[in-house]
């Protein structure tokens, strides 16, 4: 206890929505030992072709050898445990999570065929339960997937409670709202620091009930003709459960649409949380069903180009079709950066007569998240001496801040990806930095841009690539025609010319320039070639291509 020192670390989640992953330490410098929260990746945009996913760096948490004993998943939320599979054999450690994550996670192993293993283990709200040197209770809290919960560690300096992703909400359509009482329970013990999602720390009063939407849904179905569509997060299995609830009241049968979305409802299903609904329809059974007779519930929300509800906007689908009358509904949020994918797939729908409903225009969607009178009350039962603001963009923090500091917390810690905040003893406070950052998994391989090349892929989408090969022979002649081959450049230069004449010409003519017994030297020859490429394409185009030049000699 001597020296003993109790710290947090985010590795992601903090100053940015998704990727997320905390770790916790507690003990003297020498035998200080830690547990990781959360495991999340986030997803990539135009800029980083190729890539499969975005995941946090960790060169840290490995650093830190057997010390790091566990990782604890507060949900199953590709943002809070989506990088498991990628990174677990970096660690080989026991995975901690609830057993609706614990499915979910099975079934990704399932569908990836060189995926590992992991070692589970099983834990429900209300459990307490020892992981490294911290013991934990699980707090049962709402959220837009089943079985989240919020973690109070606690160590002998202190219990922390971080919150995961949560929200008040008196009607949720699955389970019951977040645990008042237990969180007031700790809040009498005494709470050193919350650790809290700062989501809507910018949205006033409190979010609408699930039950609310329900029954919005079903007003909203029953008023539709034709076919109607609706598109939302795979893993907001109460959601998915409130639709096929409001199409079953008003007459309809419900198909589903997406591989996630039906691994997940798998899941759900085994665990109960899909008691009571009717049997899905397959698509087999689509065509027979009347079209005012049916709701399809769609992945690909974020205008994901692969998922369901794209190919449907595109009409691409060999089974399923939406016409002119039908009806889809964007239940769900637009998370920044995925505004003009999901434009385009409105507009596609709109150009073919299909009507489009958002939560712009009806209540349609709520948020998993709280909102400022929703964290009034958090603090209010917890009454922490620090708060530490995460989950979310630099603007939800600085407000999540300045809202603590008006519910009366004496300190307030504001941190970013890569601080060392120690929280115990003395006042909280930064003490250090942590390498942090980004690897990508593309395909098989994780690394960083360097590593997987997506630097140079960036070239290529930008300005094309030209290769060629020259062959010389022993006394400096070229002893073949070049081979050259012009990929994503234009056809003809703006006097008409064909560009790969152009660049052949140029090719030829930097050679010759080079006296006969200079290009023996390969090298010499290449260097010539490579700069008289760019320069004529930069001359005609106005771009510098990727260009590779291969030299032989005979």
């Amino acid at each position: 206890m001597k020296n003993s020192e109790l710290f947090f670390i985010p590795l992601g989640g903090v100053g940015e929505i998704g990727m997320n992953l905390a770790l916790y330490g507690y003990g003297s410098e020498k035998d200080r030992e830690w547990i990781m929260v959360d495991c999340g990746v986030t997803f990539p945009g135009a800029d980083l072709p190729g890539v499969d996913l975005i995941l946090p760096d960790i060169s840290y948490a490995k650093s830190l050898g057997d010390k790091l004993k566990a990782i604890v998943i507060t949900h199953a939320h590709e943002d809070h445990y989506g990088a498991l599979l990628a990174l677990w054999p970096e660690f080989r450690l026991p995975v901690w999570c609830t057993p609706f994550t614990a499915g979910m996670l099975e079934a990704k192993i399932q569908s990836e065929r060189e995926a590992e293993k992991i070692d589970v283990k099983v834990y429900r709200a209300g459990d307490k339960f020892n992981v490294g040197p911290f013991e934990i209770e699980a707090i049962h809290v709402t959220h837009s997937i089943p079985e989240p919960v919020s973690l109070a560690i606690k160590s002998p300096l202190g219990t922390v409670i971080h919150t995961g992703d949560w929200k008040l909400d008196d009607a949720p359509t699955l389970g019951k709202n977040t645990d008042q009482e237990v969180f007031t329970r700790l809040g009498d013990d005494g709470i050193l620091a919350l650790i809290c999602d700062s989501t809507n720390a910018m949205r006033d009063g409190v979010s609408e009930s699930e039950q609310a939407v329900s029954k919005n849904l079903a007003k909203i179905i029953q008023n539709s003709t034709g076919r109607v569509a609706l598109t939302t997060f795979s893993s907001n299995v109460g959601r998915i459960r409130s639709i096929a609830q409001a199409a079953e009241s008003v007459g309809r049968r419900v198909m589903l649409m997406g591989r996630s979305i039906r691994r997940v409802c798998e899941v759900a299903d085994e665990l109960g949380y899909l008691d009571g609904l009717q049997e899905f329809v397959t698509e087999e059974e689509f065509i027979s069903i009347d079209r005012n007779k049916i709701v399809i519930i769609c992945t690909g929300s974020q205008g994901e180009d692969r998922a369901a509800i794209a190919k449907l906007a595109r009409d691409e689908h060999p089974r399923v079709h939406l016409t002119p009358g039908d009806t889809v509904i964007f239940s769900s949020r637009t998370i920044p950066g995925n505004e003009k994918p999901i434009l385009d797939i409105m507009n596609q729908f709109i150009e073919r007569g299909v009507k489009i409903i958002t939560d712009k225009d009806d209540l349609v969607h709520v948020s998993g998240h709280p909102r400022i009178n929703e964290l009034e009350k958090m603090y209010s039962w917890v009454r922490p001496t620090i708060s530490v603001p995460v989950h979310g963009e630099a603007a939800h923090l600085s407000a999540h801040a300045k809202l603590a500091g008006g519910f009366g917390v004496p300190q307030v810690a504001p941190v970013r990806n890569g601080d060392m905040l120690r929280l115990a003893p003395g006042n909280a406070e930064i003490v250090g930095n942590v390498p942090f950052g980004r690897i990508f998994k593309d395909a098989k391989i994780i690394g960083n841009e360097d590593q997987i090349g997506v630097k140079e892929r960036r070239k290529l989408a930008y300005c094309g690539v030209i290769s060629c090969s020259i062959v010389v022979d022993r006394h400096g002649n070229m002893a073949d025609e070049i081979d050259m081959a012009l990929h994503g450049l234009p056809d003809m230069t703006n006097d008409g010319h064909p560009f790969e004449d152009v660049v052949y010409d140029a090719c030829v003519g930097a050679i010759k320039s080079i006296p006969p017994k200079k290009r023996k030297d390969t090298a010499l020859v290449e260097n010539a070639a490579f700069k008289a490429i760019r320069s004529i394409v930069h001359d005609e185009w106005g771009k510098k291509p990727v260009v590779t030049v291969f030299v032989s000699k005979i």
